[in-house]
């Protein structure tokens, strides 16, 4: 239960503090956009992250299971309470914006901007979601990361992708920050850019991360257990101590 709660509550958090930028900014703000987006997933992960990890993400919950770090059960689990987090929170900045903030920017559901393609937006979306993989992997994944500064770091990536393609795509790298808003404002344009683009960038990443620089031998990095559904490190065998010579 434990569990749910946490995947629920950062997902809730992305969307209440990052949606809520949107509106109060009515858009016009991509640095304190960015930067509300990033803060509130770094803080999230440095606040729960040794109880899930931190996911709160459909996108980054499928590479993890894609590279066995994620068992299916956990997997399901996870996208369901990141879904139900992100609506939750869109429904309850309705709340507390009127009506016409809500409205002019469709309760912050991300759109491909005038002028910008729908394969260059899913394009983006490949790109800075693939980052924020990458970044989840190197610092969260891997022993051997910095994992301490693991929150620091993926909120950081947020941000600066959200400065980077926020213009174009809406930077949602995140299929529930895209699902939660689009359910309760009815806004449902393009939304299988924001499902498919951020799936594919975080599968490249972890595929690439786990076989290629992780390496799937590599011993200095733990191998999924199925206590954990699939994520985290074994715990060392213990080898039998010789037998002294009489």
């Amino acid at each position: 239960m434990r569990q749910v709660v946490v995947e629920f509550i950062g997902p809730f958090a992305l969307m209440f503090i990052g949606g809520g930028a949107i509106i109060a900014t009515a858009g016009g703000d991509l640095v304190a956009i960015a930067l509300a987006h990033g803060l509130a997933i770094g803080l999230m992960v440095a606040a729960a992250g040794h109880i899930t990890g931190g996911v709160y993400n459909p996108a980054l919950t499928v590479g993890l299971l894609i590279t066995r770090r994620l068992g299916v059960e956990k997997a399901v689990i996870y996208i369901l309470s990141q879904l139900a987090g992100a609506v939750a929170a869109a429904f309850a900045l309705t709340l507390i914006f009127p009506n016409a903030a809500v409205d002019a920017v469709s309760l912050g559901t991300p759109q491909i901007a005038d002028g910008m393609s729908v394969g260059g937006a899913l394009l983006a979306e490949i790109i800075a979601t693939f980052f924020l993989m990458y970044a989840v992997y190197g610092t969260a994944v891997d022993s051997r990361g910095a994992r301490a500064i693991a929150p620091l770091v993926i909120g950081l990536v947020i941000t600066i992708d959200i400065l980077a393609i926020g213009a174009i795509s809406g930077a949602a790298m995140n299929p529930s920050r895209a699902f939660g808003p689009a359910l309760v404002q009815g806004v449902w344009g393009d939304q299988w850019v924001y499902w498919v683009g951020p799936i594919v960038g975080a599968a490249l990443a972890a595929l690439l991360y786990s076989n290629l620089i992780m390496g799937p031998r590599d011993v200095s990095v733990g191998e999924p257990s199925p206590e954990d559904g699939g994520a985290g490190p074994k715990e060392p065998r213990s080898v039998p101590a010789r037998r002294r010579r009489r």
